[in-house]
């Protein structure tokens, strides 16, 4: 694989971006690779917790840039193609009978935000930063939103969808879609020492079976995904997703 890399540690299988001239930007085959390593992972027996972290210190910068591009190009059964491969690998994540962990040093943004916020407990260094700033260049934060909103209130959603803003960790902390604050000197041994913890003193087929329940309580959640989806692809096609990106693209100052 060019973009992810795995490891296996005991019990702990480790997912690592491996992409960092590009900070971890989302494509397809990044995007194809990680799916593919947690589908893996989900199926292995002798891991019981999954650990999505970076190679570098730069967690995921959202899509890239030449992949926003190429999207004004796109038909709609293309970007809803395009959308199901970013919820399939969501829901790989979430879906995954393993305990799964986020450790996120430095900034994670969009799409890269939701992965983070995909996993059962988040780790942040104080220097981590993150947010959604989609709709500061035309897009939604459209699947994202399904899985935001089972965590925090509506006040909350509409601080972290609708204003574009990028929050500290602490910030997203006291938010409650951080689970702990530590410094980047630690945070390895300290996200180790919770896995190998929490695989020691936890039933697998419990976990399991609590996290499936724990997902189904939702009703409609997939019903919401199908349309979040359509509404990402819808939303590519706008003047205003167009505009964003060619203005992004271009460094120059978005006017709305």
């Amino acid at each position: 694989m060019d973009y992810v890399r795995s490891k296996v540690s005991g019990s702990i299988g480790f997912i690592i971006l491996n992409r960092p001239e590009k900070r971890n930007a989302l494509n397809p085959q990044l995007v194809d690779e990680l799916s593919i390593l947690m589908e893996e992972f989900n199926r292995n027996d002798k891991i019981r917790v999954v650990v999505l972290k970076s190679s570098d210190k730069n967690f995921c910068a959202g899509a890239d840039l030449s992949y926003i591009k190429a999207l004004n190009d796109f038909s709609f059964e293309e970007n809803l193609a395009d959308s199901n491969r970013l919820k399939q690998m969501f829901e790989l994540v979430y879906n995954s009978p393993k305990i799964t962990i986020s450790q996120v040093e430095g900034p994670a943004i969009a799409g890269g935000c939701g992965l983070a916020q995909m996993t059962d407990f988040c780790f942040a260094t104080d220097n981590a930063t993150f947010g959604y700033s989609e709709v500061k260049i035309g897009f939604i934060p459209a699947l994202v939103m399904v899985y935001l909103r089972e965590k925090i209130g509506m006040n909350l959603l509409n601080k972290w969808l609708l204003t574009g803003s990028i929050f500290n960790a602490q910030n997203a902390y006291e938010d409650g879609l951080v689970y702990k604050v530590v410094s980047s000197d630690i945070i390895d041994s300290i996200v180790v020492d919770f896995a190998e913890n929490i695989a020691k003193n936890t039933s697998p087929e419990s976990i399991k079976l609590t996290k499936s329940l724990m997902r189904e309580i939702p009703s409609n959640r997939l019903e919401a995904l199908e349309l979040a989806a359509r509404s990402n692809a819808l939303a590519r096609q706008t003047a205003d997703c167009k505009k964003g990106v060619l203005s992004f693209l271009n460094k120059q100052k978005i006017k709305w």
